[in-house]
């Protein structure tokens, strides 16, 4: 009966661990279409375009719109290839399930946060830059720029988790094979 237990929990992990692999897939197909989107807004709309060139922080706001196809689009395609290739390469389960979920939910929560204060200090620092001085406009934009750094910490945690995890579902991987 024990046997029983331990393979329906084994499945129940492979399924959840698959579930999270094609989560990043699917997170990755979002991103890509946002940000497609985005840099087609950004470059057919001629007023957009000229906020983004010509006012005072407006660049955050193309400094969003890479950090969504970057850390959106090309590094979730790049985890899920990842979290489905090193497992049948080495021959083994994934070191941690646990770790993969975090991973999953601190890259997300992030990059998003990453990308609306990018956006909102662009947005704000370039209304202000109309009628404040660089200064002025310096303390609207400082605060927002420390929060996004929070975030960003938090997907450099995510990726620092995504390596540790990686590598010990790596190590030792010969032992398997010695037979």
């Amino acid at each position: 009966m024990s046997a029983n237990l331990n393979e329906t929990w084994c499945h129940e992990k492979e399924l959840v661990y698959r579930k999270y692999t094609l989560w990043f897939i699917y997170a990755c197909i979002i991103y890509s279409l946002i940000g497609f989107s985005w840099g087609a807004v950004m470059g057919g709309i001629s007023e957009l375009r000229h906020f983004v060139d010509h006012r005072l922080h407006g660049d955050l706001i193309v400094r969003g719109h890479t950090h969504i196809n970057l850390l959106g689009w090309v590094e979730m395609a790049i985890f899920g290839a990842v979290y489905y290739v090193i497992p049948r390469l080495v021959n083994r389960p994934i070191y941690s399930l646990r770790l993969v979920i975090v991973h999953f939910w601190i890259h997300n929560i992030g990059l998003i946060g990453m990308v609306v204060f990018f956006v909102m200090a662009g947005v704000m620092g370039g209304m202000a830059s109309v009628h404040s001085s660089p200064a002025e406009v310096e303390l609207i934009v400082k605060p927002l720029l420390a929060t996004m750094g929070i975030f960003g910490t938090l997907v450099l945690l995510a990726n620092c988790i995504w390596a540790y995890n990686l590598f010990h579902t790596c190590k030792g991987w010969e032992k398997g094979y010695e037979k």
